[in-house]
């Protein structure tokens, strides 16, 4: 059978490779003292609170389960526009927001709406190995741009100009970032911004972290740029992180008026809607109650970070820059790795982390994710953890790392 090129494009998700080998193993040590620590999934251990669930069950009693709209429930696109004015000061028209099938939907719309084939798209290297697949997936090709720990791991303005080429369609940035928890400073991104707009490109920016922020000076959305720069943002978000609806599959897009009804066209034909059961529960999200939960749980995530990374730096596993949101620490593990007798990185993108992964997973039946997914620039000397465990979790996991490490 023949397959198509653009499935061929598509790398191995290598995360899941380590995801099935800790499974395996968390299956024979699961009764013994020392059961598997998973700190590999970028997943909330919260669940949606009562009134979400409630509003999920009330809609199946009352038969509210029929398609909506494409754009999604008008009664949700008010919801989100208003949580965009009362969390951060900024008038979004519903009309410009789009209800997905969670995140990737909207940045497979975003893509096919925007990217011809042949089209290039600037990205930062290290990044979500996804986000760069759904450009593939669109013909495009992505271009990753080497970004240093001094740079917070996220492109500058002088980075994007100097690659901008005669194929150059726009760039896709991510604030807060996955893996390395870090935004973009809001003066640096508005000239980023700024360049691109100027040069007729696109700017795609995914947020799905942006509740999960916890410095006020990052803590902004990119559509609070002034004027017609803030109109030409193209904002990515999710229910699933900050709103801890991960398996419920909804997020939002945030676009021009004038790409609404292309966006609405493509939707219709890929989609038809967004789940209308998780719909009607997303609309207990922007309960007082809700919200009040959530920036609970937001509290509890920084507590995490601010236990965690400083343990990870007092070890040895060191995270160069302090993540600023989301629930990841993106650690040097090169040190230790060659300490352990760990070879540097082979051909075939094993030795280095993807092998201090699984040796990690043996000596101390801890589970993390190795850099090998999210780009080319270094990604043997970093490991990847989520905080998005429990304290109790992260606590065991730092006495396992002092007992192999020393």
């Amino acid at each position: 059978m023949k397959i198509a090129q653009r499935a061929e494009r598509i790398e191995p998700f290598y995360v899941m490779e380590v995801a099935k080998a800790a499974a395996s193993l968390a299956g024979k040590v699961a009764h013994t003292s020392d059961p598997m620590i998973f700190l590999n999934i970028g997943e909330p251990d919260f669940t949606a609170p009562p009134l979400v669930q409630e509003a999920a069950a009330r809609a199946i009693r009352q038969g509210a389960t029929q398609y909506t709209q494409a754009m999604g429930m008008v009664e949700l696109r008010e919801k989100i526009s208003g949580w965009y004015a009362s969390r951060f000061n900024v008038d979004v028209a519903p009309s410009r927001i789009v209800i997905t099938a969670g995140a990737s939907a909207a940045l497979q719309l975003a893509c096919l709406a925007l990217i011809e084939a042949g089209d290039e798209i600037l990205m930062p290297d290290p990044s979500y190995p996804c986000n760069r697949h759904f450009v593939s997936a669109a013909e495009g090709r992505s271009v990753l741009i080497p970004t240093t720990a001094e740079e917070r791991f996220q492109l500058t303005r002088a980075k994007v100009e100097a690659a901008w080429g005669e194929h150059t369609r726009g760039v896709l940035l991510a604030s807060p970032s996955n893996p390395t928890g870090t935004s973009i400073a809001p003066e640096e991104l508005q000239r980023i911004h700024e360049f691109v707009h100027g040069r007729g490109g696109i700017t795609l920016i995914d947020e799905i972290y942006l509740g999960l922020s916890y410095e006020e000076h990052f803590g902004h959305t990119a559509l609070a740029m002034p004027g017609e720069l803030g109109q030409n943002i193209i904002s990515i978000n999710s229910f699933s992180k900050y709103f801890n609806m991960t398996g419920w599959r909804l997020g939002w897009l945030v676009v021009p008026e004038v790409l609404v009804p292309v966006i609405e066209r493509i939707a219709q034909n890929l989609f038809i809607c967004a789940s209308t059961v998780a719909q009607h529960a997303a609309l207990a999200c922007f309960e007082a109650e809700s919200l009040a939960e959530y920036e609970r749980r937001r509290g509890e995530f920084r507590a995490r970070r601010d236990y965690f990374i400083p343990e990870l730096n007092r070890l040895g596993l060191t995270v160069p820059v302090m993540p600023d949101g989301a629930f990841y620490a993106y650690a040097d593990c090169s040190h230790i790795a060659r300490r352990w007798g760990i070879a540097d990185a082979r051909p075939d993108g094993t030795g280095g982390s993807w092998d201090f992964a699984f040796e990690l997973m043996k000596r101390a039946h801890l589970a993390v994710t190795p850099g090998r997914d999210f780009g080319h620039a270094a990604p043997e000397k970093y490991i990847r953890f989520s905080t998005a465990s429990s304290m109790e979790h992260l606590r065991e996991a730092v006495k396992r790392l002092e007992a192999v490490i020393g």
